[in-house]
């Protein structure tokens, strides 16, 4: 059995359909959904789907206090969905290609601190980019730049907005993210 833990921030779709997808997996459980922010609309997803929650400061994730934590729990994969911090190079050595992060655009291009949500979105279109879509990607020491490991597209249209392109990659996201991280684990 693969214990996985979800890192998010936000408001919680990606983890809720991560956590249906692996609901009566053999093999695969979300154990945990952790997150750097006590209000993020994601701690009540996980509650109402039986996912144990935990709220945790920078400093911890800093420090190794929440990595010692994972151990405990025998987490062994690392899925971050919406999760706004850098990983320390700690959690990177103790999960070597056992951390994944999606991205709401095509890699290498629309990444880097500060680049998510609808700021990616905007970018993309200020850009006059023909596509965007989704990066699954391991996480290394540097936003968004570790080892690409899937991406799919979608066309960015010229009467697109920052939030009709966010709900394109959006469904591409819940298409793509928890088969990936299966065969991940398989």
């Amino acid at each position: 059995m693969t214990n996985i833990a979800i890192f998010a921030s936000g408001s919680g779709t990606n983890a809720e359909n991560i956590v249906t997808h692996f609901k009566n997996h053999s093999g695969i459980c979300v154990k945990l959904i952790a997150s750097n922010n006590a209000h993020a609309f994601v701690l009540e997803r996980a509650k109402k789907l039986g996912v144990e929650t935990l709220v945790f400061t920078k400093t911890e994730l800093e420090n190794r206090t929440l990595l010692h934590l994972l151990n405990e729990k025998k987490i062994g994969f690392i899925v971050l969905a919406g999760f706004l911090l850098k990983m320390p190079k700690e959690f990177i050595s103790a999960f070597p290609n056992k951390i994944i992060n999606i991205h709401p655009a095509l890699l290498p291009k629309f990444g880097g601190k500060g680049m998510y949500g609808n700021k990616v979105h905007e970018a993309v279109i200020a850009a006059g980019e023909k596509e965007s879509g989704i990066t699954i990607h391991y996480v290394n020491e540097e936003y968004d730049e570790g080892g690409i490991i899937f991406q799919a597209k979608c066309p960015v249209l010229d009467n697109d907005t920052p939030d009709s392109l966010a709900k394109k990659v959006h469904e591409l996201e819940y298409l793509y993210f928890p088969g990936i991280i299966e065969k991940k684990l398989n």
